[in-house]
């Protein structure tokens, strides 16, 4: 009974007015707050749209975000290609054409997505390496902090603005697939095939905005953008190429004997499952792979027990999401982590006029 009176109290009109009138004094004094602090209204907005600008006049963008297009329509001519050439199937991937379109390639180019995945970390580092330190080195950094504006909105702006090329870039390329598609099919894409490319588009979107973090955080780090490019540079490439190595070397060390019983074998390829998550790339792969395949049912080492029963066929959306859930939740907490440090470095920096 008391649990059921809670759940009452929680659906009754009287206790949201009440939560209201107890929220809008509190926004009013905050908003109160904010117009004492100095800030002018729009400020904020103001600073995002000139830092979009410098990014879109930047040759130095332009030429990244020419090379992840020209990659990009390469790769659909591929997979277009080998829609083409392979035909039907029977398989239940056949009546997702539209997923085919980023995940399929005849083997001259990869798919869509790998290509998303191996450039854009460069977009995310190229956007953030030289967010802070440049203007630092210019004398424009001191200037600015000198306007009665709050000190964050400096490191703020430099994300979000960053984090909407990115955005942009990402929507348009996925759209400019969907529209190849409409072309070549003649058909609109079904509302599962629209939702699971929007998910793919958000997730490369939170993928590349953890690089773009990690570079922002080495711009506040280091002083010159040289060194902090390279800080970004060397911890992609040690996620892209090194590690593996080292997963590889622990593996073999690791690997049970033929005639090892079937616990000792799962444990071990749970082993390897896990080490294999401490990439975000192999995050992010595993995470596409999954929302751009619906035929996949599961990422990690199953037993015999568990795959009794299973009925092969493509998963709802629903499904997929609650698949790579733990895939979607640990590059979400990496980005906050890697914001949570470059914006803590940044408020405690002392800031000189040269």
């Amino acid at each position: 009974m008391k649990i059921t009176a809670i759940q009452h109290r929680f659906l009754t009109r009287g206790y949201w007015e009440e939560q209201l009138r107890r929220i809008v004094p509190e926004l009013r004094n905050l908003c109160s707050a904010y117009r004492k602090s100095g800030a002018t209204p729009g400020v904020f907005r103001s600073m995002v749209l000139k830092e979009v600008s410098d990014h879109i006049r930047s040759w130095r963008v332009v030429i990244l975000m020419g090379l992840i297009l020209l990659t990009c329509i390469g790769s659909l001519y591929t997979s277009l290609t080998a829609i083409g050439n392979a035909g039907s199937t029977g398989n239940n991937d056949d009546l997702f054409f539209f997923l085919h379109l980023f995940t399929l390639s005849d083997g001259s180019l990869p798919p869509f997505f790998v290509f998303i995945g191996f450039l854009g970390p460069l977009l995310g580092i190229s956007l953030g390496f030289d967010a802070v330190n440049s203007e630092q080195n210019r004398g424009t950094l001191s200037r600015l902090l000198a306007q009665p504006i709050p000190r964050d909105y400096v490191i703020n702006t430099k994300f979000v603005a960053a984090l909407l090329v990115i955005s942009l870039l990402f929507f348009v390329l996925s759209f400019a697939v969907i529209g190849a598609g409409l072309v070549a099919l003649g058909v609109p894409p079904t509302p599962s095939e629209f939702m699971r490319i929007l998910s793919f588009t958000l997730l490369s979107i939170v993928y590349v905005a953890l690089w773009l973090n990690l570079s922002v955080f080495f711009s506040v780090r280091f002083r010159q953008p040289a060194t902090s490019a390279l800080a970004g540079i060397a911890v992609w490439l040690f996620f892209t190429v090194f590690y593996p190595l080292i997963a590889n070397l622990l593996i073999k060390a690791a690997t049970p004997s033929p005639y090892a019983s079937g616990r000792t074998i799962y444990l071990f390829e749970r082993f390897r499952f896990l080490l294999m998550q401490a990439m975000p790339n192999e995050l992010y792969s595993q995470a596409t792979s999954t929302l751009l395949v619906p035929s996949v049912r599961s990422l990690g080492p199953l037993t015999m027990e568990q795959m009794e029963g299973a009925i092969p066929g493509p998963l709802p959306l629903g499904q997929s999401l609650l698949l790579v859930w733990p895939q979607l939740t640990g590059l979400i907490a990496l980005t906050f982590l890697c914001f949570i440090l470059s914006y803590l470095a940044f408020m405690r920096r002392e800031i000189r006029s040269r």
